[in-house]
């Protein structure tokens, strides 16, 4: 299923799979990405307001595309057009995280006859219930060729 901006509508909500974030790609990540003591070492995030070892933001934000682009399946991809991302809670190596995105806003575009604009919002949680990012973005929706 393939959904462009005429399928759209505000209250539609989709629901990922999940994803567990494995210990060693949550240090693999952060030496690569985020090299922060906190996201490398136990001993050192166990002393930091984390109170442990806590998976880059940047981490959870990719862990959460890759579910979103799993369950919002959108003409031409999930393309941003740039938003807001909070991380009310950190997300843990082991954490079974799931999003679920509700559509905001649906906007056909006044000049672009061939596209739109969305408003998205993508809560991610863990397997607690417990919100670790929130995520209001703008999408490109493109219109179906008549």
């Amino acid at each position: 299923m393939t959904l462009y901006l005429e399928d759209l509508a505000p209250g539609m909500v989709f629901t990922s799979g999940t994803q567990v974030v494995e210990p060693d790609e949550v240090r693999s990540f952060a030496q690569n990405f985020d090299p922060q003591p906190f996201h490398l070492d136990h001993t050192a995030a166990a002393e930091t307001l984390f109170g442990g070892l806590a998976a880059s933001g940047w981490h959870t934000a990719a862990i959460s595309m890759k579910l979103i682009v799993a369950s919002v399946p959108l003409a031409g991809g999930v393309i941003g057009g740039g938003g807001e991302i909070a991380w009310p809670k950190p997300t843990r190596p082991g954490d079974v995280l799931h999003v679920t995105s509700e559509i905001l806003e649906v906007t056909p575009s006044r000049s672009k006859p061939d596209r739109g604009m969305g408003l998205m919002k993508s809560t991610t949680r863990n397997q607690h219930g417990e919100f670790v990012q929130v995520f209001t973005c703008k999408i490109v929706l493109n219109r179906r060729k008549v």
